[in-house]
């Protein structure tokens, strides 16, 4: 891994500039600030998913903090799906490091959300599958 480079100028970020990463045929993601180097403390992101899209359990060996902007969510760690909570539109969620967890889209409106990683490079532990 390249040797961090802090990040030395302000800088603006359009949403229609990022990357579009996908994340199965009815999500993506877009990183906002962060990048390979490791240039900022944390990364942002938005990710966008169509109704019907679920996550597959996964974790993170950081703080993640999701903020709704649009739609509705429930969220839940691994093996509680039973005592799902809702997002809606303003609300955030934070999730302690190593906390295996899931969400899904609820209704049939676009879920967007921001998503903070406490880390310079994006982690995904996925219970099921290959990390990513």
């Amino acid at each position: 891994m390249p040797e961090p480079r802090p990040m030395r100028e302000p800088r603006v970020v359009r949403l229609d500039e990022p990357e579009r990463v996908s994340f199965g045929p009815l999500s993506h993601y877009q990183t906002l600030i962060g990048d390979e180097e490791g240039s900022t403390p944390f990364r942002i992101g938005i990710q966008t998913a169509q109704p019907g899209y679920v996550t597959p359990v996964h974790s993170h060996p950081y703080l993640e903090v999701l903020h709704i902007l649009d739609g509705t969510a429930e969220a839940w760690l691994d093996g509680e799906e039973d005592r799902a909570v809702v997002l809606h539109k303003g609300d955030t969620i934070a999730l302690p490091p190593n906390t295996p967890h899931a969400f899904r889209v609820v209704g049939d409106q676009v879920l967007r959300l921001l998503g903070t990683h406490a880390s310079p490079h994006r982690i995904v532990i996925r219970k099921d599958g290959p990390d990513a």
